[in-house]
This record gives structure tokens, C-alpha cells and sequence, in this order.
């Protein structure tokens, strides 16, 4: 299930390339909300804020609740760019989320049980041949992962997306991400 963060923001009366480096200067981190009908919406973030929820992870798959104003705006982050150098954040964009919202989203792939796949055991690796999965679902029910059981692959044997169960609601966009290669592949001659 998706969880609801909230985050304060300030609206900014300038946008464009000056405006968002006087922001910067100023220790806040420019950003929009756009969507939803509604005319763009300029924004700008507190800095350390920011930065402590894009590097706790899931950044781009929770809903938050940007208070602007007084005002909530419901969104979820499309995008945040980051400081080539220092890795820092420069800006980011919010989409606002309409009542009963379906949204594309990549959801990350965990896979489960490596250690007790026969696969494994005999001297083979597995390999992953993506580690996120796009997703058409719920905006307020996103999943947190999709989970892969291999304990039971062999050598040369592999998981594609059609033998994973996902959860209710959820459909995958492109089939293709999976589909082509093997998750469990062949290291080295099996010891007898």
C-alpha cells in the first residue's frame, strides 16, 4: 500500500533559470507540481528535507501531500535531478493525483530464496536482468516490490514476468523488460 507523506513547500512568484538559482542560493531547492488541469504551480523545498527523503529510498513511488500556502496539493514525484559532482538536489517535479488515479510507475524487483535454488547449490549464479518493473496501477496502491521466489530454478533455467504473480490490480506496461534472458545462468562447470 501506498503511504502519504507530507511536505512543506512555499510557492515561488518567479520561475525560470535565475529564480531557481536564487532559490539554490538560499538553501532551498527549486521544484513544480504540474497535472491535474491545473496550471503549473512553482515551488520551493526546504533543502535538508529534501535530501533525507530522496536518499531514504522509495522517493519516487510515495504519494505526499505538498502543503503550499494552507493549500494540500495530493502528487507524487516524477522526477528529481541531482548535482553531477556532489550529488545534491537541484530540482524536482511533483504530479498532482486526481481522486482514483492510475499512474505508470517502476516498482522494484527483490528476488527471494537465491541461496536454496538448485540452481545454486551446484555451482550456478543468479543473474538479474532488471531490477525494476514498470507498472500501471492505483496510485494509492502502489505496490512496495514485487517479489521473486527462485528456490526452485535449476542451471540455465529462468523466471519471466509471465510466472509472477502480481498483486491485485497491477499490470505490467512493457513485457518485454523480463522476458528475453534467464535469471539463473551457468558460472562455471558444476563440481561432482
Amino acid at each position: 500500500m501506498a503511504t502519504v507523506n507530507l511536505i512543506k513547500a512555499a510557492a515561488r512568484s518567479r520561475a525560470g533559470k535565475g529564480a531557481a538559482r536564487a532559490e539554490r542560493r538560499a538553501g532551498r531547492v527549486p521544484g513544480i507540481i504540474y497535472g491535474g488541469g491545473k496550471p503549473p504551480l512553482p515551488i520551493s523545498l526546504d533543502y535538508n528535507d529534501l535530501r533525507l527523503r530522496i536518499y531514504a529510498g522509495h522517493f519516487l513511488t510515495t504519494i505526499h501531500d505538498v502543503e503550499v500556502d494552507g493549500v494540500k496539493h495530493h502528487v507524487i514525484p516524477r522526477d528529481f535531478q541531482l548535482d553531477a559532482v556532489r550529488d545534491l538536489p537541484l530540482h524536482v517535479d511533483f504530479m498532482r493525483l486526481g481522486e482514483n488515479a492510475t499512474i505508470r510507475v517502476n516498482i522494484p524487483v527483490h528476488v527471494k530464496n537465491a541461496d536454496q535454488s538448485p540452481g545454486v547449490k551446484r555451482g550456478g549464479t543468479v543473474s538479474i536482468v532488471t531490477h525494476t518493473v514498470e507498472v500501471r496501477c492505483r496510485a494509492d496502491a502502489i505496490p512496495g516490490a514485487i517479489e521473486v521466489d527462485v528456490s526452485s530454478l535449476e542451471i540455465n533455467h529462468s523466471k519471466h514476468l509471465s510466472d509472477i504473480t502480481l498483486p491485485q490490480g497491477v499490470r505490467v506496461v512493457a513485457q518485454r523488460t523480463l522476458r528475453s534472458s534467464p535469471w539463473c545462468r551457468r558460472r562455471a562447470t558444476p563440481k561432482k
